[in-house]
C-alpha cells in the first residue's frame, strides 16, 4: 500500500478495529500516533511508495521457568507490547534497518552472510543470522529497508530479543515467501540465529510465544515439533491484573549465569544416558541424589529437582485455567516462584550477591497490605523483572506503593494479545 494511503487509513480510523484487538481500546490514540510517526520516519529515510507494516509481540512467561532448554513444558502468553516495523523490498542485495534510539542504520549484505565483519554490532549479527537460517532452510531472501520501533523494553524480561527475531523472520516471510512461514518455523529460525550468531544458549519458549499469540501451553519433548495448545482465559474478567515490575537490574553481565542453568541440568541428565532432563526417570533421580550431589554439586541437583517439579506444575496450571480454578492456578504460580528462588536459584547472581533487587521486589509485594495474589521471578531471572497478579481494585494503590521503591513507570500492566506476529497492511 502507498505511504500516503496508509497515513490516510490511519487518519480516518480505518485501522481502529485491528489496533483495538492488538493493544486494547485505551491504547488506541497512542498507537495511532505511533504508527503514523513510524510511517513518516520510514518515508523520510527511504522514500519508498509501497510499504508493509508488521508487528511482533513480546511475551510473558506464566509457568515453566527455565524448562524449555531441557525439552520441558511451559505456559506463556503474547502481550500488547510489541516490536513494529514499516518495511519495503529494495530490489538490491542489501538489508538496511533503522531502529529507533540508534544513531545509525544496521546493514547486511546478503551475498556475504558467512563472513562476520570485524566489530559487527549485535543487531547486525542477528539480521545476518536470520537471513542465513532462512537461506539454509531453502526459503527465499532478498534486500529490504525497514524502520523499527519497539515498546518491549530491553532487559524487561518480556523477550525483547525474541520479539525482534520473530519480527525479522516475519518480514522475510511476508516480503519474499508469500507469508507462508508458520509460527513454529519462525520461532525455530529466531532461536537458531540467537544461539549461533549471538552465542546465547536460549530455549525456544520466547520465540514460540511471540510468533504464535494468545496463551499457549507448549510441550518441547520434540523441539523441532513442539506440541502447542491454545488456551482462552482472561485474568481481568476474573478480577485480577497481570503486571511486571522492572526492578532496575542489568542483564548485560549475566550470560554466564544463564548458560550455567542448562549446562548443570544437562550434566545430571548425562548421568542417566540422556541429553536433557526430560528423559530422566524421577524415581531413579531421587535414588541417585547422594551420588549426583557428591559428583556434580548440590546446585545442579537442585536445578534438576526444580525442572522435574516445574514440568508437572505446568500441567496443573493448564488444568486450573481450563476448569476456571483461579485459586489453584495462583497457588501454582506461587509454588513456581518459590521453586525458582530456592532450587533453580535465578533470583540474584552470586557475582554481586549484595544486589538483590528481584528478591526485594518479591518481599515488598508479599508485604503489601491486603495482598492475596501471587508473585514470582519473571523470565530468565538474576535481574530485571518480577511478575505479579493482583486484584484489580488494589492495582492503583499497589502501583503507587511499588513505584516508591523502584521509580515512576516501573510497574507495567500487561494485556494478553491474541495475535502473534502479524502483517497488518
Amino acid at each position: 500500500m502507498k505511504n500516503k494511503d496508509v497515513l490516510s487509513q490511519l487518519e480516518k480510523d480505518n485501522l481502529k478495529e485491528i489496533l483495538h484487538e492488538l493493544y486494547g481500546e485505551d491504547a488506541y490514540v497512542y498507537q495511532k500516533k505511533r504508527y503514523m510517526s513510524l510511517v513518516e520516519k520510514f518515508t523520510s529515510r527511504f522514500g519508498h511508495n509501497d510499504i508493509r507494516i508488521i508487528s511482533s509481540p513480546g511475551r510473558t512467561e506464566l509457568g515453566g521457568n527455565h524448562t524449555d532448554h531441557n525439552h520441558g513444558k511451559v505456559l506463556a502468553a503474547s502481550i500488547q507490547l510489541d516490536s513494529l516495523a514499516v518495511v519495503a523490498p529494495n530490489h538490491s542485495g542489501t538489508v538496511t534497518v533503522w531502529s529507533e534510539g540508534f544513531s545509525g542504520p544496521f546493514s547486511v549484505e546478503i551475498d556475504a552472510l558467512e563472513e562476520e565483519p570485524k566489530g559487527e554490532r549485535a543487531t547486525s549479527s542477528l539480521i545476518r543470522g536470520i537471513l542465513s537460517v532462512f537461506k539454509s532452510k531453502g526459503l527465499k531472501i532478498g534486500g529490504f529497508d525497514a524502520f523499527i520501533t519497539s515498546d518491549v523494553l530491553i532487559g524487561s524480561g518480556l523477550s525483547s530479543s525474541a520479539s525482534i527475531e520473530v519480527l525479522l523472520g516475519k518480514i522475510l516471510g511476508v516480503l519474499f515467501n508469500d507469508d507462508s512461514v508458520n509460527a513454529v518455523d519462525l520461532a525455530i529460525v529466531g532461536q537458531k540465529a540467537e544461539n549461533d550468531f549471538l552465542h546465547k544458549p536460549c530455549g525456544l519458549m520466547d520465540q514460540v510465544a511471540c510468533a504464535y499469540g494468545g496463551i499457549v501451553a507448549i510441550d518441547f519433548a520434540d523441539p523441532g515439533r513442539p506440541i502447542i495448545e491454545s488456551l482462552h482465559y482472561s485474568f481481568e474478567e476474573e478480577g485480577y491484573k497481570l503486571l511486571v515490575i522492572d526492578t532496575g537490574g542489568d542483564h548485560a553481565d549475566l550470560t554466564d549465569d544463564y548458560a550455567a542453568i542448562p549446562k548443570e541440568m544437562k550434566s545430571v541428565a548425562e548421568s542417566f544416558g540422556q541429553d536433557v532432563c526430560r528423559g530422566i526417570n524421577q524415581e531413579d533421580f531421587f535414588r541417585r541424589i547422594p551420588e549426583l550431589s557428591s559428583r556434580l554439586g548440590d546446585r545442579a541437583v537442585l536445578r534438576v529437582l526444580h525442572f522435574l517439579m516445574e514440568n508437572d506444575r505446568v500441567d496443573r496450571m493448564v488444568d486450573s485455567l481450563k476448569c476456571n480454578e483461579l485459586d489453584g492456578y495462583l497457588d501454582s504460580v506461587k509454588a513456581s516462584g518459590d521453586s525458582s528462588f530456592k532450587y533453580l536459584q535465578n533470583v540474584f547472581t552470586s557475582k554481586y550477591d549484595t544486589i538483590q533487587k528481584v528478591s526485594l521486589a518479591i518481599g515488598l509485594t508479599e508485604a503489601f497490605d491486603g495482598f492475596h495474589g501471587a508473585v514470582r521471578v519473571h523470565g530468565g531471572g538474576f535481574a530485571g523483572t518480577v511478575q505479579v497478579y493482583i486484584e484489580k481494585d488494589k492495582f492503583e494503590r499497589f502501583r503507587n506503593y511499588m513505584e516508591h521503591f523502584f521509580g515512576t513507570k516501573s510497574v507495567t500492566p500487561l494485556k494478553i494479545r491474541q495475535k502473534g506476529a502479524v502483517c497488518i497492511l
